[in-house]
């Protein structure tokens, strides 16, 4: 039985003939090379050639910053910001709206200002990634995560500007609709955490 490497991901196919799609990352059939026992891998379909050959040497500051991002995973790790801290600043509001906390809602805004400043490195550290581990491949996977990752920065743009204009929004009329996007945001955070780990585990 021939095993097949997607060379977006990294999923291992067996079987006499590479999928039609990568049912981890949603890539082509023409992005799977054959893996031969004890003799690396060798081009079968398409131009799809992964080698394993060391990055080239950074030449510029920034080249050696991304170099290093990618090197010491820094999209996983500071992904687990805001994963974390998200739920936890939903839960506060919720005890707020409901209960007419005004420090569990002020708890809640610090907590999305946090994940608001850690944004751009969560988001440009998985950029960086896409483009150099998965060769920015735009499967329908990829583009989920992105959309997911946009809706998670603009649902806290707007969230912590409303904040800031109306400090008791979450004991007002209109909390429910304050509270509504914050579980918007949420299920973006868990929508993208969810493809991140889909891409990990390769299931």
């Amino acid at each position: 039985m021939k095993k097949w490497e997607c060379t977006v991901c990294g999923y291992i196919h067996e079987g006499n003939e590479p999928p039609d799609k990568c049912p981890v990352c949603g890539a082509g059939k023409e992005k799977f090379v054959e893996v031969t026992e004890g003799a690396g891998r060798t081009e079968t379909t398409g131009n799809a050639v992964k080698k394993k050959t060391p990055l080239p040497a950074p030449e510029t500051a920034l080249q050696q910053i991304n170099h290093m991002m990618i090197k010491h995973h820094v999209h996983p790790i500071s992904v687990h910001f805001p994963n974390g801290v998200l739920p936890v600043a939903v839960i506060f509001l919720a005890l707020a709206v409901v209960f007419n906390l005004s420090t569990l809602s002020d708890a809640a805004f610090y907590n999305l200002v946090m994940v608001l400043l850690s944004m751009p490195l969560v988001m440009y550290s998985g950029f960086k990634e896409w483009k150099k581990k998965y060769q920015g491949n735009l499967t329908r996977l990829f583009l989920t995560k992105i959309i997911c990752a946009t809706i998670v920065l603009i649902t806290l743009i707007i969230l912590v500007l409303w904040r800031i204009v109306n400090a008791d929004v979450s004991h007002t009329e209109s909390k429910w609709i304050y509270f509504l996007i914050h579980l918007v945001m949420l299920a973006a955070a868990g929508g993208a955490g969810y493809i991140g780990g889909k891409l990990v585990f390769k299931d």
